[in-house]
Protein backbone atom coordinates (compact mmCIF):
# COMPACT_ATOMS: atom_id res chain seq x y z
CA UNK A 1 0.00 0.00 0.00
CA UNK A 2 1.43 3.27 -1.00
CA UNK A 3 1.53 6.01 1.43
CA UNK A 4 -0.57 9.12 1.54
CA UNK A 5 1.40 12.19 1.29
CA UNK A 6 1.24 14.41 4.39
CA UNK A 7 0.81 17.83 2.17
CA UNK A 8 -2.25 17.73 -0.40
CA UNK A 9 -3.18 20.31 -2.66
CA UNK A 10 -7.00 21.53 -2.34
CA UNK A 11 -7.38 21.74 -6.24
CA UNK A 12 -9.10 19.63 -9.32
CA UNK A 13 -5.83 18.35 -10.07
CA UNK A 14 -5.72 16.23 -7.25
CA UNK A 15 -9.35 14.23 -7.37
CA UNK A 16 -11.26 12.42 -9.25
CA UNK A 17 -14.20 14.91 -10.72
CA UNK A 18 -18.07 13.20 -9.59
CA UNK A 19 -20.93 15.23 -11.11
CA UNK A 20 -24.88 15.29 -9.28
CA UNK A 21 -27.28 17.77 -8.85
CA UNK A 22 -29.89 18.69 -5.87
CA UNK A 23 -32.76 16.03 -5.57
CA UNK A 24 -35.36 17.29 -7.76
CA UNK A 25 -37.83 17.20 -4.97
CA UNK A 26 -35.52 20.23 -3.42
CA UNK A 27 -35.26 22.56 -6.75
CA UNK A 28 -36.82 25.53 -6.87
CA UNK A 29 -36.01 27.09 -10.19
CA UNK A 30 -33.74 26.39 -12.71
CA UNK A 31 -31.59 23.29 -13.37
CA UNK A 32 -28.87 23.26 -11.02
CA UNK A 33 -25.65 20.67 -11.53
CA UNK A 34 -22.69 20.25 -9.30
CA UNK A 35 -19.27 19.04 -10.10
CA UNK A 36 -16.91 18.21 -7.02
CA UNK A 37 -13.42 17.17 -6.39
CA UNK A 38 -13.45 15.67 -2.79
CA UNK A 39 -9.65 15.69 -2.11
CA UNK A 40 -9.49 14.41 1.61
CA UNK A 41 -11.66 11.99 3.21
CA UNK A 42 -10.56 10.81 6.88
CA UNK A 43 -11.41 8.57 9.01
CA UNK A 44 -14.07 10.53 11.92
CA UNK A 45 -16.07 12.35 9.11
CA UNK A 46 -13.93 14.93 7.85
CA UNK A 47 -14.07 15.87 4.22
CA UNK A 48 -12.15 18.65 1.97
CA UNK A 49 -12.53 19.49 -1.68
CA UNK A 50 -13.82 22.27 -4.03
CA UNK A 51 -17.59 22.02 -5.15
CA UNK A 52 -19.32 23.73 -8.01
CA UNK A 53 -22.63 24.92 -9.03
CA UNK A 54 -24.40 25.84 -11.95
CA UNK A 55 -27.26 29.08 -11.79
CA UNK A 56 -30.35 27.78 -9.87
CA UNK A 57 -31.81 27.68 -6.68
CA UNK A 58 -33.01 24.67 -4.21
CA UNK A 59 -33.86 24.19 -0.40
CA UNK A 60 -30.61 23.04 1.70
CA UNK A 61 -30.34 21.55 4.93
CA UNK A 62 -27.25 20.18 7.21
CA UNK A 63 -26.83 18.11 9.49
CA UNK A 64 -23.37 18.91 9.05
CA UNK A 65 -20.48 21.25 9.87
CA UNK A 66 -19.17 22.86 7.00
CA UNK A 67 -16.92 25.81 6.07
CA UNK A 68 -16.92 27.35 2.93
CA UNK A 69 -14.72 29.78 1.21
CA UNK A 70 -16.00 30.88 -2.24
CA UNK A 71 -13.42 30.82 -4.86
CA UNK A 72 -15.41 32.41 -7.81
CA UNK A 73 -19.21 33.34 -8.75
CA UNK A 74 -21.94 34.81 -6.83
CA UNK A 75 -24.72 32.73 -4.64
CA UNK A 76 -27.74 33.58 -2.12
CA UNK A 77 -27.55 32.17 1.42
CA UNK A 78 -30.95 32.20 2.78
CA UNK A 79 -31.87 30.87 5.86
CA UNK A 80 -35.20 29.68 7.27
CA UNK A 81 -36.35 33.05 8.42
CA UNK A 82 -33.65 35.19 8.32
CA UNK A 83 -32.19 37.26 5.78
CA UNK A 84 -30.81 36.60 1.84
CA UNK A 85 -26.76 36.90 2.38
CA UNK A 86 -25.12 37.37 -1.06
CA UNK A 87 -21.86 35.57 -1.20
CA UNK A 88 -18.88 35.96 -4.00
CA UNK A 89 -15.51 35.23 -4.38
CA UNK A 90 -13.61 35.87 -1.22
CA UNK A 91 -16.27 35.60 0.95
CA UNK A 92 -15.96 32.60 3.83
CA UNK A 93 -18.42 30.99 6.10
CA UNK A 94 -19.34 27.99 8.17
CA UNK A 95 -22.96 26.37 8.27
CA UNK A 96 -24.03 25.02 11.36
CA UNK A 97 -25.60 21.64 11.85
CA UNK A 98 -29.58 22.23 11.66
CA UNK A 99 -29.16 25.26 9.05
CA UNK A 100 -32.06 24.99 6.76
CA UNK A 101 -32.83 26.97 3.74
CA UNK A 102 -32.17 27.76 0.02
CA UNK A 103 -29.01 28.55 -2.20
CA UNK A 104 -29.32 30.22 -5.07
CA UNK A 105 -26.41 30.26 -7.74
CA UNK A 106 -26.48 33.74 -9.53
CA UNK A 107 -23.47 33.03 -11.59
CA UNK A 108 -21.56 29.74 -11.66
CA UNK A 109 -19.96 29.50 -8.05
CA UNK A 110 -16.88 27.64 -7.23
CA UNK A 111 -16.21 27.25 -3.66
CA UNK A 112 -13.59 25.14 -1.15
CA UNK A 113 -15.49 23.32 1.59
CA UNK A 114 -14.20 21.44 5.14
CA UNK A 115 -17.14 19.45 6.28
CA UNK A 116 -17.04 17.86 9.51
CA UNK A 117 -20.10 15.00 10.22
Amino acid sequence: MTARPLFQPIDTNHADMEEGAPPADRVISGNPTFRTWNVEEAEGGLYAGIWEATPGKWRIEYDEWEFCHIISGVSVITEEGGPAITVRAGNSFVLRPGFKGTWEVIEKTRKEYVIRV
